[in-house]
């Protein structure tokens, strides 16, 4: 799994290598192109996700870390599932790349927005599995 991720890690870091200097995402005409800017859009919400998570880790005791650690690696497996389904239609062609890539950010911030309500648990809250700070 984690080599799966270096890959493709490598693979969108590859990919924003080939977007214009200034970095105009809005301004992308060609799939290749294109195809870098979703990369670069997927980095982003991973590195988000990353922040959140390791911040979430750092709140927890050594049972709650390993659930934590159990339910990623599960939402891992999910999410790259889950896009490799909606990019199904467009494997082999040269817009797979930024369907899967936009499907990667989609459902990252999408986590990410799910770990960052677990900080923000009231008091007393006893469904929240994140102690508050």
């Amino acid at each position: 799994m984690r080599g799966f991720l270096l890959i493709s890690g490598l693979f969108l870091t590859g990919l924003s290598g080939l977007v214009q200097a200034d970095g105009a995402c809005d301004d992308a005409t060609t799939q290749q192109e294109m195809n870098a800017c979703a990369g670069e859009g997927y980095q982003a919400a991973d590195k988000a996700l990353n922040t959140t998570y390791d911040e979430i880790m750092g709140r927890l005791d050594g049972d709650s870390r390993e659930r934590l650690k159990t339910a990623q690696r599960a939402w891992i497996e999910f999410r790259d599932a889950e896009c490799d389904f909606v990019g199904g239609p467009t494997s082999g062609g040269s817009v797979n790349a930024m369907v899967k890539a936009g499907c990667l950010e989609d459902l990252t911030r999408q986590r990410t927005e799910t770990l960052q309500n677990y900080s923000q648990c009231e008091e007393g809250d006893m469904s929240c599995p994140v102690p508050r700070q």
